[in-house]
């Protein structure tokens, strides 16, 4: 198994059609509930566990979670109200070290994201194919993204981390 990409690398597929994107979008739905189940009896201990050397700290990977996760449910709104909005990356490495990550309870971010995922959810079950089809620019990747791909990705990005951390707590 690759511990960088316990599920694969994310690629989007050729073809993205409704039933996908309704599949991704109860991806995000679900993320919030999976955490809490997976973390729910986790230890102080088990929070500085890493997935791989170099790799994220578990309690880094919750909040990493919550700070991109936030960044792309702005980005998907912006997407839709706005006619081709050029986004604004973050430095994700840089965030993971911060204060609030290394001192803040993850069960905040954990109960952050629940709020999240529903308004995003709700959010992105309430668009049509049209909607879909919108995009923003990605300044840190050059190109436009379209919206269908972008739920595709935070999709695998959830399940990604996921994986991360049940390598973190020796649950596969």
């Amino acid at each position: 198994m690759d511990l960088k990409y316990p599920i694969g690398e994310w690629r989007s597929p050729d073809i993205i059609n409704s039933e996908l994107i309704v599949r991704w979008t109860e991806d995000i739905k679900n993320l919030p509930s999976q955490l809490s189940d997976l973390t729910k009896n986790i230890t102080e201990s088990e929070l500085k566990s890493t997935y791989r050397e170099g790799g994220w700290t578990v309690r880094q990977i919750i909040h990493h979670l919550a700070d991109s996760h936030m960044n792309a449910y702005i980005r998907h709104k912006l997407a839709v109200s706005t006619d081709i909005p050029t986004i604004n990356p973050y430095p994700e490495k840089l965030w993971a070290e911060m204060e609030d990550v290394k001192s803040v309870r993850v069960q905040v971010s954990i109960q952050l994201l629940e709020a999240l995922h529903l308004r995003w959810s709700t959010f992105l079950s309430s668009l049509n194919e049209h909607d879909y089809k919108k995009s923003f620019i990605h300044p840190g990747l050059n190109r436009t993204v379209l919206l269908e791909e972008s739920i595709g990705l935070y999709s695998w990005h959830g399940r990604h981390h996921l994986g991360h951390i049940k390598l973190a707590l020796k649950m596969e």
